[in-house]
This record gives C-alpha cells, sequence and structure tokens, in this order.
C-alpha cells in the first residue's frame, strides 16, 4: 500500500484519516504539524515533522494531502499545497467509499470528498478543495481550487463558485449563479 504523509493535524486532519482508512488506497506514515507536538500522536498516527521539514520528508514520501481546514481564508492552505507541489509531493484526490461520484464528473488533485458526498454529472471540481459531509454538487456546477463547501451545503446546477471560497454548513445556492473569488458564505444562507 502506498504511503502518504498529512499535512495539518487538526480536527479536519481526524475526519480525513477516517476516509482514508476507509478508502484503503494509502496507509497514513505521519502527520506534520507545529514543532511542539512532535513525537505526539494523532488518532495513533506519529506527527514526524513541522512545515520546514516538508522537503526533508519529500525525499521519503511520494504522496502528501493537505488536511488543515479552511473557514475564514484559504490562504494557508494554499501556501501548504503550493510548497508540497514545489517539493514534488504528489497531492491524490481522496473520495470516502461513502460518497457517490458520477463517472462524468472531474475532481481535481488534493480534494478530500467526505463522507455522504453527492456529486453529478457534469460536475467539475478544482484542486485542494474540501467537500465536506454531506453536501451536494449538482450536474454541470463548477468549484475552482483551494474552496470549502461545508456540511449538508447545497450546491444546485450550473453554479460556478470562484477560487477560494467558503460555502457555510446548510447553505443552499440558487441555480445558475457566480459565487465571487474569496467568498466567505455563512450558515444556512440561501444564495441567490
Amino acid at each position: 500500500m502506498k504511503e502518504i504523509i498529512l499535512i495539518g493535524g487538526g480536527g479536519h486532519c481526524k475526519s480525513v484519516i477516517d476516509v482514508i482508512e476507509k478508502e484503503g488506497r494509502f496507509k497514513i506514515a505521519g502527520i506534520v504539524d507545529v514543532p511542539e507536538l512532535l513525537g505526539t500522536e494523532i488518532l495513533g498516527y506519529p506527527i514526524i515533522g513541522n512545515d520546514s521539514d516538508i522537503e526533508n520528508l519529500s525525499n521519503k514520501y511520494t504522496y502528501a494531502l493537505i488536511t488543515v481546514g479552511q473557514i475564514r481564508s484559504p490562504k494557508i492552505r494554499i501556501k501548504l499545497f503550493n510548497l508540497v507541489k514545489k517539493v514534488g509531493l504528489i497531492c491524490p484526490t481522496i473520495i470516502s467509499s461513502r460518497a457517490y461520484i458520477s463517472e462524468h464528473s472531474i475532481i481535481g488533485s488534493g480534494t478530500v470528498v467526505m463522507h455522504d458526498v453527492l456529486i453529478n454529472a457534469g460536475a467539475f471540481i478544482g484542486n485542494n478543495c474540501i467537500i465536506n459531509s454531506k453536501a451536494l454538487i449538482e450536474h454541470d456546477s463548477k468549484i475552482s481550487d483551494h474552496c470549502h463547501i461545508s456540511t449538508n451545503a447545497v450546491v444546485n446546477g450550473g453554479v460556478t463558485i470562484k477560487r477560494g471560497c467558503f460555502l457555510g454548513s446548510g447553505s443552499i445556492t440558487n441555480n445558475l449563479i457566480t459565487i465571487k473569488e474569496n467568498s466567505f458564505i455563512k450558515a444556512g444562507v440561501i444564495i441567490k
């Protein structure tokens, strides 16, 4: 089984660990987090370094995934994603075995699709995105790089979501709208 390192050890990391374990394609070699946590564990996986160790870790490992969460801003996820790519690590797409993904959709590298997500035909999801538990991405929607679609959010048909957006839990979009770059949509909002 291929080994992967996870970059970021918070709550989102724990949820991603569960998805990776159930997907069964990768063995988690360790987690990169803050220096103070070196030598500790998260859900049984060791903290093996911090951000300054990523280049050295790329000599030993081939695969990495950004597991820092995203709420207010995508800046940290973008910085880490760019660093990981610069040192030559591969960011695979991780998809929960409990998600439904249309064969007629496209999902970019470094994107994680969590449990009970539905992604329908013609949908496009960019790189380094979080499609969180129970989100619905309808037909012909386009989600650009570095977006977080939160739990139980609904992206209706033909919607375009520009780079770096956050859609809060339970938010719902109307059909055929465009959400501008770096937008922050609160939980439970209907976006018209």
